[in-house]
């Protein structure tokens, strides 16, 4: 289990080329990579906001509330903090299994507990001013389904 709270960018071919290479017994491996998108009329920027121990904290459990559902044998999460232009990568999850089912059923649980209740803040800066990034119905929707 890799837990990565960081600033910098990340390889989304190095990254995930690495975990697979990791996994000498499973036979699937699920990876999700989430993008800052620009907004209608333009984004200058989102900055993201986290308590470094909390935060880490929080996606230790969650992880650990995988692997103990899911017949997983290694996952992957990394989430990006500080200043992000459009189209920077955000996050990704991998997650390994025997099996695909395991393998994207944790995944997308991963993907949904990080888009609603992981401990992020999120403040998007445009041409007509800044708003914080505030949880969705469907968002809570999703989580609430496992």
């Amino acid at each position: 289990m890799d837990i990565r709270v960081q600033e910098a960018p990340f390889d989304l071919g190095l990254e995930t080329t690495c975990f697979a290479d990791r996994q000498t017994d499973m036979g699937a491996v699920v990876t999700f990579t989430g993008i800052t998108r620009d907004l209608p009329g333009g984004m200058d920027k989102m900055v993201i906001e986290h308590y470094p121990g909390m935060t880490e904290k929080a996606l230790q459990g969650i992880a650990e509330q995988a692997m103990e559902r899911w017949d997983l044998g290694d996952l992957l999460i990394i989430h990006r903090y500080g200043d992000l232009a459009p189209n920077d990568r955000i996050m990704m999850v991998a997650t390994a299994s025997r099996h695909r089912k395991d393998a994207f059923d944790a995944a997308e649980f991963l993907m949904d507990y990080l888009k609603s209740r992981a401990p992020f803040w999120k403040k998007e800066f445009g041409p007509d001013g800044t708003e914080w990034v505030a949880a969705k119905p469907e968002d809570e929707d999703a989580l609430n389904r496992w």
